[in-house]
């Protein structure tokens, strides 16, 4: 932009303010008008793009079999016994209750497990138990004796202990409105707070990927209640203190509000859902939309102090600033734009609706904010001294010059080290552990999980191929054999597979010998025996969830302690090259949640790492235009590249693991980093070009025409960001800090490296 198209347009803006003004309103009410459009999504599958290779056999899996949506009802009476008249009274009715929950296809508890015995030569197939208050002390132990060692129970419904014990609601979802989660959890939570009523000497946990759908979109909306409104109080104090001046405050509030409406309504027109990532889009187009306003206004109030008029300060500021202000919000842009090649589609739709954010951000702040500053009182005491920011950015000018050689070679240094820790991080996530402690969901599984179970799991379809084919003996021989192997693995916790089930079966018609615990010896025999057990059982207890259709393939599924994401993926590649090398014939998916967010990760860096790639070279080549300069814009490569590299060394040594949402950060904040080094180098070619300055003085005068308002956006931004970190979702908290600390690490790279640097490349260049 030259400087006469900004003289002309500055001139015409500080003319005709109200035309603006009314412009703005129209522009903006019209856009927000969209959020009515707005829907929440909570369905976990929104975090995996529909071609994701993990997503698609998790979908063939439950597409053989049922839907492994459920929630987990946990018992845990206050003396620590399941086995008791009382509480096996209240499993029998809380089972029964469950059955009233929305869209529940089956209903799992110690009460309604189908128990088998032999009775001559019939099979006897009934309830585990039936009136349990009628129990006396025997029945109680007997009852116990047969749950606690029963496998496909124990780690499952009941503790070894036999002290919690859990019923297990599977859900059919029809996928036709996005209220179904809430209307489950709902009606889960009311016969909860129902029996806990009734039973204060009994305490109830829930978990389940039901009621983790549901804790994201709580986690989400009630960040959207709080952070928002904290960040706005945060702006408010900061530039109230900053900028002293009440008129300027409000206009940037304006601005700032009128740009979340602009970009929150932008998204529902097109159509795009509200997701735990996405939901934290307000909070930063609020933290990005400062920036702009602060520069401008900055240099305005300076004017003004200086003794200028209203019209000649403002025409001065948006002279002096059109350019960086337009190049940084470019920049930004771009860098949130690069989340497009992250492979979780909310990301897609956080980085696209924040970069809409930022473009009118930059709009409204070269239009609407100085049309306010017009018409708003304006009273600035003018003085010839400068103030006391001034004074601080003067004396830091002074400091950074006399130490040019040991700032450029100790921030250099320090620079590098903290780069060089980059490999003390690892690809790690837990999703249970994207909830932080204060979420109820969170607290519940962690109970089970120290307690029963594991809610990290992989469900195995394991196909033998003919109709029928799930009874032949040598097919039933490996699929234990399987089931064998897994046991004995670190960190399972259990085993269903459906050979527990022959196993039974062949004992209870052989007059419950244990001897014959074992699994059939011909097709015949292991046929008749399932289609006596399942003529025997009540509607919606069948085997559907473990047997096929054509009974041509079986699902096993492995439960597992809390594990990380590297385990994860160490332990799905151990079992498929097991099953590949001890089981040819038989075909074999494997896919969960667990197995999805583990890839996820993984997935998502590499995405990134192209993105960001092509989000530094677009933005390297409109730095060395807009700057006219291919050396100057090389040098700013220092400062922009340092920064996040420089945070995630921090972050290895602090935390050392690095998640989805981190995946995305590099992308995000090379944008933001961006804005600090081209505001200061326009400011240093301005003073070289139109001053003819030499380098020490153009230093100087970089600092002391734009450090304040650096100083002042950068606070902006690290506040923000760090409002954002106190989010109880792990994702957006742990995006805040680590785009906080490099924040932080670019201003100061752009006060104490880049100056220096500029200097020295400077001095080679007379040599």
């Amino acid at each position: 932009m030259t400087s006469s198209f900004s003289s002309r347009y500055a001139a015409f803006i500080v003319n005709h303010p109200w035309r603006l003004l009314l412009l703005s309103v129209i522009v903006v009410l019209m856009a927000a008008s969209g959020g009515r459009f707005l829907q929440f999504s909570n369905d976990y599958r929104e975090f995996f793009s529909e071609g994701n290779p993990q997503l698609l056999a998790f979908e063939e899996l439950q597409d053989t079999f049922n839907k492994a949506d459920n929630v987990m009802f946990v018992l845990a009476p206050d003396d620590g016994a399941v086995f008791t008249n009382k509480t096996l009274s209240l499993v029998e009715a809380l089972t029964e209750k469950s059955w009233q929950i929305p869209y529940s296809s089956r209903v799992d508890s110690i009460s309604n497990y189908q128990h088998t015995v032999a009775e001559e030569d019939d099979l006897i197939v009934a309830d585990l138990i039936i009136d349990a208050s009628e129990f006396s002390q025997a029945d109680l132990d007997a009852t116990r004796d047969i749950a606690t060692h029963e496998p496909l129970l124990v780690h499952r419904l009941i503790s070894p202990k036999g002290h919690v014990t859990a019923i297990n609601v599977t859900v059919q979802l029809p996928g036709e409105s996005l209220n179904e989660v809430s209307e489950v959890v709902a009606a889960a939570r009311a016969i909860r707070d129902e029996i806990l009523a009734e039973n204060p000497d009994i305490k109830i946990y829930l978990s389940g990927l039901s009621m983790m759908d549901n804790s994201f979109g709580e986690a989400s909306q009630q960040d959207m209640k709080t952070l928002v409104p904290m960040m706005f109080l945060v702006v408010i104090v900061v530039l109230g203190l900053l900028l002293r001046s009440v008129s300027a405050t409000i206009s940037t509030v304006i601005v700032i509000f009128s740009a979340i409406l602009f970009g929150m309504g932008s998204m529902g027109w097109l159509g795009w859902k509200l997701t735990p990532p996405s939901a934290s889009a307000p909070t930063i187009i609020l933290t990005m939309a400062v920036a702009d306003a602060v520069h401008l206004l900055v240099t305005f109030l300076h004017n003004m102090r200086a003794g200028q008029d209203k019209k000649s300060a403002m025409t001065d500021s948006l002279r002096v600033n059109l350019q960086p202000i337009f190049i940084t919000s470019i920049t930004t842009a771009i860098g949130f734009l690069s989340m497009n090649f992250s492979d979780v589609p909310p990301f897609h739709d956080l980085g696209n609706v924040v970069a809409i954010g930022v473009i009118i951000a930059f709009v409204l702040s070269i239009t609407t904010l100085p049309a306010l500053m017009m018409v708003l009182p304006v009273r600035i005491r003018q003085t010839t001294t400068s103030d006391t920011g001034q004074q601080s950015m003067a004396k830091l000018a002074e400091f950074v010059v006399a130490n040019r050689r040991k700032l450029l070679w100790g921030m250099g240094t320090i620079g590098l080290v903290l780069v060089s820790l980059l490999p003390t991080n690892k690809l790690d996530d837990q999703f249970v552990e994207y909830f932080d402690e204060s979420v109820e969901f969170r607290r519940d599984t962690d109970f089970i999980v120290e307690n029963l179970s594991g809610i990290y799991d992989i469900h195995y379809s394991l196909k033998q191929g003919e109709s029928g084919g799930i009874n032949e003996p040598e097919f039933l021989r490996q699929v234990e054999m399987f089931a064998n192997w897994l046991r004995e693995q670190q960190y399972v916790m259990h085993v269903r597979s459906i050979t527990d089930t022959y196993k039974r079966l062949n004992k209870n018609m052989h007059g419950d010998d244990p001897s014959f615990y074992r699994l059939p010896e011909t097709r015949e025999l292991a046929a008749q025996y399932l289609l006596l057990y399942e003529m025997s059982l009540p509607y919606g207890l069948d085997l559907t969830d473990q047997i096929d259709i054509d009974k041509s393939a079986t699902r096993l599924i492995v439960t597992f302690e809390n594990l990380h994401t590297e385990q994860v993926l160490i332990i799905e590649k151990k079992i498929a090259a097991w099953l590949e090398t001890n089981t040819p014939d038989i075909e074999f998916i494997g896919a969960s949640a667990t197995i999805m967010f583990a890839h996820i990760g993984k997935r998502n860096v590499e995405s990134m790492l192209v993105g960001t790639t092509l989000a530094l070279v677009l933005i390297s080549f409109i730095l060395m235009l807009a700057l006219r300069s291919f050396r100057v814009g090389l040098i700013s490569l220092a400062p922009n590249l340092l920064p996040a590299g420089m945070a995630f060394g921090i972050w290895g040594v602090m935390v050392g693991q690095i998640g989805m949402s981190l995946s995305v950060v590099t992308g995000m904040t090379l944008g933001i980093v961006v804005d600090d080094t081209v505001h200061f180098l326009s400011k240093y070619l301005r003073a070289r070009r139109e001053k003819g300055l030499d380098n020490e003085a153009a230093i100087r005068y970089a600092f002391n025409t734009v450090g304040v308002a650096l100083w002042v956006t950068s606070l902006v931004l690290v506040a923000g960001f760090i409002v954002l970190a106190q989010s109880h979702f792990s994702l957006n908290a742990d995006m805040g800090v680590m785009t906080a600390v490099t924040i932080a690490i670019a201003l100061i790279m752009d006060f104490l490296f880049l100056p220096p640097l500029l200097m020295k490349l400077e001095e080679k260049r007379h040599v």
